[in-house]
Order: structure tokens, then sequence, then C-alpha cells
């Protein structure tokens, strides 16, 4: 899929340049900033449930068995 951006002047000399070290196109290196953003903010979005019983003052397998018996 195609898309329309505006970048600055600065920002597309310095990506002119690193295309030409890469060897790689512009777009190429677009879509490897974006894979690398989108990994990123999947990394935070997991890592934001990490140790969210850890403030518990309740054993989290006590707690679990205490529920379950009321099944």
């Amino acid at each position: 899929m195609r898309i329309l951006t505006e970048i600055g002047d600065g920002q597309l000399k310095a990506l002119d340049e690193l295309s030409k070290r890469e060897k790689t196109s512009r777009a190429a290196l677009i879509r490897h900033a974006v894979d690398d953003l989108l990994t990123k903010h999947r990394q935070e979005r997991q890592t934001d449930a990490f140790g969210l019983w850890g403030d518990q003052k309740v054993d989290g397998l006590v707690y679990q068995e205490k529920l379950r018996s009321e099944w």
C-alpha cells in the first residue's frame, strides 16, 4: 500500500545519506523504521501487565485456590 507523508528537508537529506550508505531504498528504510516502532510499542504493551500482582499482600496461588474452591 502506498501512503503520502511529509518529512522535513533535514530528515530527507539524512534519509538519503543513510540510503546510500546502506545501499537500500528510502522506502525500505521507512518500512524498517515503522517495523521498529511497532515492535517497540508491542513490547511496551506486553510489559504493562507484568508484575501487576506484585503489590498484592495475598499469595497468588492461595488466592487462586480460594476462588476455585467457590466453584
